[in-house]
């Protein structure tokens, strides 16, 4: 029978983590190349108490969209967990089991998508940040798109400190940046009780709150947490653009979505 948080976490995994995979595949130039001219899908999936949760990637001529939820059809290729907990245990690598593979040796498919899940994991696994400068860029993108979807799936699946918070909101948007990278940026939006998160700069007004941090290593500091948030604040490079109590209480949520996708 899956827990309650079996349940947190795997919306987590299937809704905010794994849609990371196409980041990684557009954003490193060799995984993007062994696509090029391929067509097909790869789902990753496992048998939960309410039936099949799945995240499925539809491949067409090196073209690559994400789509959660289940394929209608047979897959290319599969990843498929026997329950919720085998494949939560998997994410966090706390867990040996192992999916059966459909389409083992659909390798043009199998094979650059299993690269990306690779690089996502060593880079999410990360407890210093990178020397080179697109690697913490890539880094800093992938967490900033995980917190904010991934506060919004805590929403969605009812958990009460993130519901009571959201079910009294009026409509307001909350935004994380960094100077310099448009696309180093997410925010998430919320108004009674319902979220919707999104990746970029919120541009049809101001937000209400904004995260902003001056360069990609003040917000690795405060990602990774190798940087007291405290001493960023009053040095400039974290900016809290809003009630500073809207900081705490956002960095508070982005712990909690952590203490989910992590061992």
């Amino acid at each position: 029978m899956d827990t309650r948080d079996d349940r947190y976490s795997g919306k987590i995994f299937f809704n905010a983590v794994l849609p990371l995979v196409r980041v990684i595949i557009e954003d490193v130039p060799g995984i993007t190349a062994s696509l090029k001219g391929k067509s097909g899908t790869f789902q990753v999936s496992a048998m939960t108490d309410e039936g099949i949760w799945a995240t499925h990637f539809t491949v067409d001529n090196g073209v690559v969209t994400t789509t959660l939820g289940a394929l209608d059809d047979k897959p290319t290729v599969e990843l498929a967990f026997k329950n919720l907990r085998d494949f939560n245990g998997f994410m966090k690598g706390t867990s040996k089991k192992l999916p059966s593979i459909r389409g083992l040796m659909r390798l043009g498919i199998l094979i650059p998508f299993m690269r990306a899940l690779l690089k996502m994991a060593s880079l999410l696994g990360l407890k210093e940040a990178p020397k080179e400068e697109e690697t913490q860029r890539l880094l800093v993108k992938l967490y900033l798109y995980l917190l904010s979807s991934g506060i919004s799936q805590l929403n969605r699946e009812g958990h009460p400190t993130i519901t009571e918070w959201t079910k009294k909101s009026p409509n307001r948007v909350y935004a994380w940046t960094v100077d310099g990278y448009d696309d180093v940026a997410a925010y998430l939006r919320v108004k009674a009780g319902k979220t919707k998160a999104a990746r970029g700069r919120y541009r049809r007004s101001q937000p209400f709150f904004t995260m902003r941090f001056i360069d990609l290593e003040s917000a690795l500091a405060t990602l990774l947490g190798t940087g007291d948030m405290m001493e960023l604040v009053a040095g400039g490079k974290m900016i809290m653009e809003g009630g500073p109590e809207f900081g705490n209480m956002l960095g508070d949520y982005m712990l909690l979505v952590g203490s989910y996708a992590q061992a």
